[in-house]
């Protein structure tokens, strides 16, 4: 039996050649019908399971460059986690960290698989909104709204939720897309495309340590606005806010803020998404 020094250096040589079959060689003895057995075998599992992840961004790059991106990414990345489910994650980071775009990489392309893996983030995310204490019928406007925490209110420089491989723009647009991925009490991942103001409403009422009523944040937005009507961006808060509760972004009001409820901070605290 080998040492395990030598089954070490064994392990390493096999595991570098499988990644980087034209760059690492072969350990030596191993039949090369047998190595690429393991070859074949290792790379589509890894671009299949990758391939259901972001399928749109694979749909738009064609399997030669898909193809190409996952050589890659095995090739510069190495990955912190044995978990498939982790493996997007891991992609994620590659695209951020070690990729170095061509010529044939879309402007977006950063953007659409971190909006790609936000779904697939949610829906394997094992909370459940049931075992949130909440109120389903509770006031938002005079009790404290309660953000679903599977709603993740996102800003991207691309219009990624209407990416295709027939619509793919070249330039950002003007103004940010904003957007609400949530999953749903019957477990569907949904979204939903937001304004300044829907954002700006969610950032407030998201923050755990405000404890802030819906009343309270619309007047803030009101005044953080300049609005000359504040009482009708109440009144048009508060559809909203209902909006938001049928679709299970907010779940209802916190139950053990009524007691003590707070109004608005005078100095806003902004999160980062």
């Amino acid at each position: 039996m080998a040492d395990p020094e030598r089954l070490r250096d064994l392990q390493l040589a096999f595991a570098a050649h499988i990644r980087d079959p034209q760059n690492r060689p072969a350990p030596a003895g191993i039949e090369d019908r047998r190595m690429a057995i393991y070859r074949e075998l290792f790379f589509n599992n890894v671009r299949d399971l990758l391939g259901r992840g972001f399928p749109v961004l694979r749909k738009i790059l064609g399997a030669e460059r898909w193809d190409e991106v996952i050589r890659d990414f095995l090739v510069r990345h190495r990955a912190h986690t044995p978990l498939f489910l982790e493996l997007p994650r891991e992609f994620l980071a590659y695209l951020r960290d070690k990729r170095q775009a061509g010529a044939g990489d879309p402007p977006f392309m950063q953007e659409l698989a971190h909006y790609e893996w936000v779904e697939l983030a949610l829906s394997v995310d094992e909370r459940r909104l049931e075992s949130i204490p909440a109120d389903p019928s509770g006031d938002l406007l005079d009790e404290v709204p309660l953000v679903s925490p599977l709603a993740w209110a996102l800003s991207y420089r691309f219009p990624v939720h209407r990416l295709a491989p027939d619509f793919q723009p070249g330039q950002p647009g003007d103004d940010p897309t904003l957007l609400v991925v949530f999953r749903s009490r019957d477990h569907r991942i949904g979204f939903l495309e937001i304004n300044r103001v829907t954002a700006r409403l969610l950032e407030l009422l998201g923050d755990p340590d405000a404890a802030i009523t819906g009343r309270a944040a619309l007047e803030s937005i009101a005044d953080e606005l300049a609005h000359p009507n504040p009482a009708a961006v109440v009144t048009g808060g508060r559809e909203l806010l209902e909006d938001l509760r049928t679709r299970d972004v907010i779940l209802g009001t916190r139950i053990t803020d009524r007691a003590d409820r707070h109004d608005a901070p005078d100095d806003p605290q902004t999160g980062q998404n």
